[in-house]
């Protein structure tokens, strides 16, 4: 019979029962965690738990990477989201560093589970990678969002624009410009553009404040910016695409590649470098346009000679081309209905001759402003100095007003000054070699013109000349005809 006597031994032995059971299974917890791979225990629980959760209560929204041929802005918002959602119970996450990224990026695993609550529910998100079928398939991935079905309006309505908010915050907080290039190491690429591109950080230091360009022109350029990134609502308006486009003209060195590096420092925007010579069709065109990102910068440099593309003008040739990148096609992703496919996009083109492109990409939808990048003027100059040498003001050093000089009465490239400042860090030294550089830039160009005055003079000479002699034959025809007239009256 029980009594209070036998308390104490019994309330000892379940205690040592217990412990011996939590012992027991934390040892087959740990040889379970030894034995069978991460991704059959993952494997496992979900069954488990799919298999004890009634059908009726639960939904799943899947989330793909890819929408069609374009990048799913839903599933990059979900991984920016979720790395901010990482528990200590996370057992495995993803790490990576590449040799120009600052920080370690973190996120989940394939397999693993995310637990999130919003407003009065809570939801799951699991992360999965699936095995290519074959060379030509690739990898798939995709974001699994699990809940009670009740709450599906919730969801759609409230939970995942929450996301959307959140990720587009935590990008711009922590945005690191890129530069998207087709053809940059593995170990340089993140993931952009559906694996098509591999990209690095941008690390271009030029900004408006840096750039050897007139003040007027800068002021001008920045302002169109500004103007394009606030008017989302007026393009929706009069049913045009959001986009921008620019064309950089002039002479090598005089700063192009500066100028869109300061635009995309300035916007925040990634650059996208297309190299037109890397495409095999007007359908490739497509499908790598369609993979870069929204708020972007897409740049097609020496577009006058990075492609021979077939004429518009030839249906026959068109026809028999028709696997080749033409006019065209590109035409009809700048201005025709497949320039829709994205927001807030900027399209920057740049060649050294104008004069020798196609009259259809100058118009205003495609091409909409033309920036002549010239010679170095007197302003460049100033901010070249001040760049480089830290002289701001034209007192400073003795030879400023006469470099000044020398550069509005002659053609050098800003690439060319800075080159010539870079050469010293002694002032005197730096614009010495600069002032010679200018000198002899004159000299030659002084040469150049006398020589062309000289053959202009003899062409004017040689015209003269031939104009004499026309004269002189043709009074010497006429003499000879009143002489014949003169005889025949004679007569």
């Amino acid at each position: 019979m029980f009594s209070l006597k036998d308390m104490p031994s019994t309330a000892s032995t379940l205690f040592s029962a217990y412990a011996s059971v939590a012992a027991s299974m934390m040892l087959v917890r740990s040889m379970v965690n030894e034995i069978v791979p991460h991704e059959l225990r993952a494997y496992l629980g979900s069954a488990l738990n799919y298999l004890f959760t009634p059908l009726s209560s639960t939904l799943t929204l899947v989330i793909d990477e890819c929408s069609g041929m374009t990048r799913n802005q839903l599933y990059e918002a979900s991984d920016v989201y979720l790395r901010t959602k990482i528990s200590p119970a996370t057992e495995r996450l993803r790490v990576s560093k590449t040799p120009r990224q600052k920080h370690i990026s973190v996120a989940i695993e394939k397999g693993e589970e995310i637990n999130d609550r919003f407003e009065n529910f809570h939801v799951k998100w699991r992360f999965i990678c699936t095995e290519p079928k074959n060379q030509r398939s690739g990898e798939k991935r995709f974001f699994e969002l699990i809940f009670n079905k009740k709450f599906k309006d919730q969801v759609l309505n409230s939970y995942l624009p929450y996301v959307l908010l959140r990720a587009s915050a935590i990008k711009e907080q922590e945005k690191v410009v890129k530069l998207y290039n087709r053809d940059c190491p593995a170990d340089d690429m993140d993931g952009g553009g559906s694996g098509m591109w591999g990209s690095v950080n941008l690390e271009h230091p030029a900004t408006f404040d840096t750039l050897a360009m007139d003040p007027e022109l800068k002021k001008a350029i920045v302002d169109d910016l500004d103007r394009f990134v606030r008017r989302k609502e007026l393009y929706k308006k009069v049913g045009k695409a959001w986009k921008r486009g620019y064309l950089l003209y002039g002479p090598p060195g005089t700063g192009k590649s500066s100028l869109i590096a300061a635009m995309a420092n300035y916007l925040k925007f990634d650059i996208y470098d297309l190299e037109l010579t890397s495409i095999y069709g007007n359908s490739d065109l497509r499908r790598i346009l369609l993979s870069t990102t929204n708020r972007s910068i897409l740049v097609i440099e020496d577009i006058d000679c990075s492609v021979e593309m077939q004429d518009r003008q030839n249906p026959h040739e068109l026809q028999a081309c028709s696997s080749k990148l033409t006019l065209s096609g590109l035409l009809n992703f700048i201005d025709g209905l497949w320039s829709s496919c994205g927001d807030e996009r900027i399209i920057v083109f740049t060649t050294n001759h104008k004069d020798r492109l196609d009259p259809a990409l100058l118009r205003p939808g495609r091409m909409d402003v033309h920036i002549n990048m010239s010679y170095c003027t007197s302003h460049g100059f100033k901010i070249l100095a001040s760049n480089y040498l830290g002289i701001h003001q034209r007192s400073t050093h003795h030879l400023f007003g006469e470099i000044e000089g020398l550069i509005d009465s002659t053609e050098v490239t800003p690439a060319e000054v800075a080159e010539e400042l870079m050469k010293s860090d002694d002032a005197n030294v730096a614009f010495g070699e600069l002032v010679n550089l200018l000198k002899r830039k004159k000299v030659a160009s002084n040469e150049i013109k006398n020589e062309e005055g000289t053959k202009k003079t003899g062409e004017d000479h040689e015209a003269k000349r031939l104009k004499l002699m026309r004269i002189a034959r043709n009074f010497r025809r006429k003499a000879v005809r009143g002489r014949g007239r003169g005889r025949g009256r004679s007569r």
